[in-house]
């Protein structure tokens, strides 16, 4: 069957490269990769979280999502992590289990 699918162009590039030192045609190669997701089992239903029930995933901080955006806005805001006031009753969070704030 034929389709169109559009695809980021460094990822075209890679996929392009490796059929061809596979030494075979595109499609093919989509194809079996294709094949290969779906046989991949399907994901536990998220709760409200948004994380899966009972799937180990490993941990991803927000400075990780983030990090290519990190410092190309210059807000005029100073970092409030330098004033201890705004710093206050943070480490009761793991002391205490709940949040200081509620």
């Amino acid at each position: 069957m034929r389709t169109t699918v559009d695809i980021p162009d460094g990822l075209f590039r890679r996929a392009k490269a490796r059929a061809a030192m596979e030494g075979v045609k595109l499609k093919e190669l989509i194809a079996r990769f294709v094949e290969l997701g779906l046989r991949l089992p399907v994901r536990a239903p998220r709760d409200e979280s948004g994380a899966s029930e009972g799937a180990e995933r490993p941990f991803v901080s927000a400075f990780d999502l983030m990090k290519d955006g990190c410092g190309i806005v210059k807000s005029g805001v100073p970092d409030l992590a330098s004033n201890p006031k705004h710093l206050e009753g943070f480490a009761s969070i793991a002391n205490t289990g709940r949040h200081p704030y509620r």
